[in-house]
């Protein structure tokens, strides 16, 4: 049974303290209500989910308490937190990690605080009791980093009455989106090999079901079929150094492999590696284009042609986009903003092999 504010009272003096003496916290509320902290969360978040009784009970329990959602206090005068909170998945690969970093020095210029959400995993519940608790922290707005399809159903079903930028996701017309142009890098990627020659250009793609991931897979097929080219099956990677490296060993035991499109330099690197150890030379046998232009991509042997991904300017532009949306979330969304994309030559790319004998290289 849910306990009453009365029952669980806190002794006259008290109650601006739990008894260990500190200030009250969420856990506080929550024990005295005898709900979860997610429930207290809900309720600070008007969430409509929350049963009447039980919003009561948490109301009851944080005036008994004293308590006061943390930064509530700062934001009494504006209204305002002067907080966004970020939500991020894969914060280890370099693109989620490069923007979140943008959008922290973005914030900092911008007068605002930063907190961020790294999670392991893009289960439904656990995006949803994210984005509860960075709205009970006061955010005045979101940033997600989104690759995922299904994470965009799980903020669809935030029910978030705070603007929202999402990163890669279209799940959502009314939600503004900005993203590196997937579809034009691949284009540009698989353009360039066809020109070197080739016959046609393989492809390791990106787990399915990832926005930036399908994306370039579908652009790849359509330029091939442009182009009259024949369209080999895809492969598709985790875009781990070990998946490429996997299905790099796979291509690398057909003759008729000359040109590889990967998904992400990472998994390159796993090609590159998988296709010297079977003594193919690259660009000599095949050539190998990447995408993202890690720090490392100069510097591998060979150094590796890719996409370059203006990372930093992705996290800049999210978010002066949220803040323009916090001081006029009126305003009607806007349409997707692309950032460009720009293909960057290097020795691991080269004409195809029957191009030379022919005397007839292309660049």
């Amino acid at each position: 049974m849910t306990p009453s504010a009365a029952e669980g009272a806190v002794p006259k003096g008290r109650s601006r303290r739990n008894f260990a003496g500190s200030r009250p916290v969420m856990d506080d509320v929550a024990r005295l209500a005898g709900v979860s902290k997610q429930t207290v969360s809900r309720v600070l978040n008007e969430h409509p989910s929350v049963r009447p009784e039980t919003r009561e009970a948490v109301l009851t329990a944080m005036r008994t308490l004293g308590y006061r959602p943390s930064r509530s206090a700062r934001s009494l005068a504006s209204g305002r937190t002067r907080m966004v909170g970020v939500i991020t998945f894969d914060a280890a690969r370099y693109g989620p990690s490069a923007i979140l970093t943008a959008i922290n020095t973005a914030a900092q210029e911008a007068g605002y605080l930063l907190s961020s959400i790294a999670l392991d995993t893009a289960e439904h519940d656990t995006v949803v009791e994210a984005v509860d608790r960075l709205s009970a922290e006061g955010a005045d707005g979101l940033i997600a980093i989104a690759p995922q399809l299904w994470v965009g159903h799980a903020l669809a079903d935030a029910h978030l009455d705070t603007p929202l930028v999402v990163l890669e996701n279209g799940f959502d017309p009314e939600t503004e989106r900005v993203t590196g142009d997937s579809r034009e890098g691949a284009r540009k990627a698989t353009e360039h090999l066809l020109r070197l020659g080739h016959s046609t250009v393989w492809h390791i793609a990106g787990p399915s079901g990832w926005t930036s991931a399908d994306q370039r897979l579908a652009s790849w097929r359509t330029t091939l079929e442009a182009a009259d080219a024949p369209v080999p099956e895809p492969l598709f990677g985790d875009w781990s150094a070990d998946s490429g490296y996997h299905l790099g060993r796979r291509l690398a035991r057909r003759g008729d492999v000359t040109a590889v499109f990967v998904s992400n330099d990472q998994m390159a690197l796993g090609v590159l590696h998988a296709l010297h150890e079977a003594g193919r030379s690259v660009p000599g046998e095949v050539s190998v284009v990447g995408y993202d232009d890690i720090p490392e991509a100069a510097h591998l042997l060979p150094p590796l042609t890719t996409v370059r991904t203006d990372f930093a300017e992705i996290g800049t532009r999210s978010l002066r986009l949220l803040l323009s949306r916090i001081d006029d979330s009126a305003s009607p969304p806007g349409p997707e903003s692309l950032v460009p994309v720009d293909l960057v030559v290097r020795a691991s790319s080269g004409a195809a092999p029957e191009a030379v004998r022919a005397g007839r290289p292309r660049s």
